[in-house]
């Protein structure tokens, strides 16, 4: 039975019809994609963290390669088909019952604010990773070894792990925020 079925909220008979896929998180009200691209980066930021480790201690630079294109490959179908899905059917409806939301004050309500931060480190960091991806694939030698390359990909790898563990957070803060938080009747 979907969600939108028994979620007591307004609308015909005392519920709530929320538009597109319900979400499979319990106490949430998110899209389908919205608790895909949720879980995804709970498995994103610490596989992040392993590849970074695998590489800088135990200099496994095969591992981390295939680690890192594993994870974009991931995470661009993710974020491309939760993109699809907010386009056609919106988050607004869904944010309703929460305290924190208000649609009259879309944007500067609690979470409309952190979904602000959240943009500000999701969309610098998805552009900032597929560069140092695709200059890392132009680059480095196959087999992936050391080379003139190193230094500006260990820079710039690192600001992009950085952002992607702050887009993580600031994505469930605002998932709770917007999607589990709910006015008391």
């Amino acid at each position: 039975m979907p969600r939108s079925d028994w979620l007591p909220l307004h609308g015909l008979d005392g519920l709530l019809l929320l538009s597109g896929l319900d979400g499979f998180l319990p106490y949430g009200r998110g899209s389908l994609m919205l608790d895909v691209v949720f879980v995804t980066m709970f498995v994103i930021v610490p596989l992040l963290m392993v590849s970074v480790l695998l590489v800088k201690y135990r200099r496994n630079y095969r591992l981390h390669k295939a680690l890192q294109l594993t994870m974009a490959s991931i995470l661009l179908v993710a974020v491309v088909l939760f993109e699809i899905d907010i386009r056609v059917n919106g988050w607004e409806q869904r944010a309703e019952p929460s305290p924190y939301f208000d649609l009259a004050n879309k944007w500067s309500c609690l979470a409309g604010r952190a979904l602000i931060v959240h943009l500000s480190f999701a969309v610098p960091t998805l552009l900032l990773w597929i560069v140092v991806v695709v200059q890392a694939l132009r680059k480095f030698s196959r087999p992936p070894t050391p080379g003139p390359h190193s230094q500006w990909h260990a820079r710039w790898g690192t600001l992009a792990a950085i952002g992607m563990i702050l887009t993580g957070v600031t994505g469930w803060i605002f998932y709770w925020l917007a999607f589990v938080a709910t006015k008391a009747n």
